[in-house]
């Protein structure tokens, strides 16, 4: 079709169902931009691009145009913890107060480092009034997580830190490396050695590879009145979100924390270059497919090891599977990691460890099939994409398994 942009890249023989699922999710799901990438067993399989990077598509999509992918973020956070864990130098079961003494105040004295990653620490939320651009500040964040109570006894229940969960792991790599800012380790541990396409704070001399997210509405607008034939499944599924974002819920609170006024719009500079370890990451699919790749594998690819088979075990293991304090779903985690769950439009093998992000980017590794993938887009996808897995990367993710099924 002539309105169909064209696909750039490379897609190994017998992987042509991937790219005619990316090719779909364009006809189908008016895909803007996007990229997708797979590494099967450390040698990259899928690579393809297309569309454009602004809403007026007067960009095109390049090789090397990096987005914004939102929680996906928490994955590569979570992996450096795991490193420093591999390394002798963070044990996961201590005290916070272990490696960052300010903490110990609130109630949180005895809150094991461990508790941060499981999104069990009942710290998803900021009470205190934070003037406007405080999320852009990370010296002011940590200094007010510090103060915070609890909203709930450590460990007795799961809830997303959908923002937090940044600043304290962060400032927990942050502190047991020595480094200035969480991105300097990042960078030393994960992004050179790989040599990934991949910021926690956009260098300014790298922004204008950033492609713009796109929105169906403008942020803030109602939501479009449900179609005349909605589903009972599909009622259900809007009335609970909306529940969920009641304001002054624990959701909307949470979440609000990237948003206006704390934070900037996220096609600024300001909130392109901040650290925001938990919802700002920019990438792209190949960085995401060869980090998660090396984890498939056992944490070593191109003779560069990111991690012990271990301690990748240990990475991918279930700590929590119940009902989401905040997000009100079921939902199974690991230590830093997102987990499939059973009963969900979900294709990725159980086997499988990751992070999606607001809006439908997904990273994650498959260590019994020995993949790593990677979906990197700009239109944003609606918010119910909490509750239930994006369309377009499961298809994605479908179509891999269908190649792979095919071998």
């Amino acid at each position: 079709m002539s309105d169909l942009p064209e696909i750039h890249g490379t897609c190994t023989a017998g992987f042509e169902p991937v790219r005619e699922a990316f090719e779909r999710n364009f006809r189908e799901h008016g895909e803007v931009g996007a990229s997708v990438a797979l590494v099967v067993d450390g040698e990259p399989v899928v690579d393809l691009w297309a569309g454009w990077a602004d809403r007026e598509r007067t960009r095109p999509w390049e090789r090397d145009t990096l987005v914004n992918v939102y929680s996906t973020t928490k994955g590569v956070t979570a992996l450096c913890a795991h490193i420093l864990a591999d390394q002798g130098r963070l044990d996961l079961d201590a005290p916070v107060t272990e490696y960052w003494p300010e903490f110990g105040r609130a109630g949180k004295e005895h809150l094991p480092v461990r508790y941060l990653l499981t999104h069990q620490a009942g710290l998803p939320v900021i009470d205190e009034d934070l003037p406007h651009g405080a999320a852009l500040d990370w010296e002011r964040m940590v200094a007010a997580l510090e103060r915070q109570s609890p909203v709930w006894e450590p460990g007795s229940k799961q809830g997303y830190h959908a923002v937090t969960f940044g600043w304290l792991v962060g400032e927990v790599v942050r502190r047991v490396a020595g480094v200035e800012r969480f991105s300097d380790f990042l960078a030393q541990a994960v992004v050179e050695p790989l040599g990934l396409d991949l910021y926690v704070g956009v260098p300014q001399s790298e922004h204008h590879r950033l492609a713009d997210l796109v929105r169906d509405r403008p942020e803030g607008a109602p939501p479009p009145p449900p179609p005349a034939d909605e589903t009972p499944e599909a009622r259900a599924m809007r009335e609970r979100l909306s529940a969920m974002l009641t304001p002054g819920s624990l959701a909307a609170r949470s979440l609000g924390l990237a948003s206006l006024p704390y934070a900037a719009h996220n096609n600024s500079p300001e909130w392109r270059s901040a650290q925001l370890p938990a919802a700002n990451g920019h990438t792209n699919a190949r960085s995401l497919a060869r980090m998660y790749g090396a984890l498939a594998r056992g944490g070593e690819v191109d003779g560069v090891r990111l991690l012990s088979p271990d301690a990748v075990r240990r990475a991918a293991t279930e700590q929590v599977c119940s009902p989401d304090a905040v997000l009100v779903i079921e939902t199974r985690r690991s230590l830093g990691f997102m987990l499939p769950v059973p009963g969900q439009p979900d294709h990725r093998g159980l086997a499988s460890f990751g992070h999606g992000g607001a809006g439908g980017s997904l990273g994650y590794a498959d260590p019994d099939r020995g993949i790593g993938f990677g979906y990197a887009m700009n239109k944003m996808w609606s918010l119910d994409s909490f509750m239930t897995p994006d369309p377009r990367a499961q298809s994605l993710v479908a179509a891999v398994h269908r190649a792979l099924d095919a071998r």
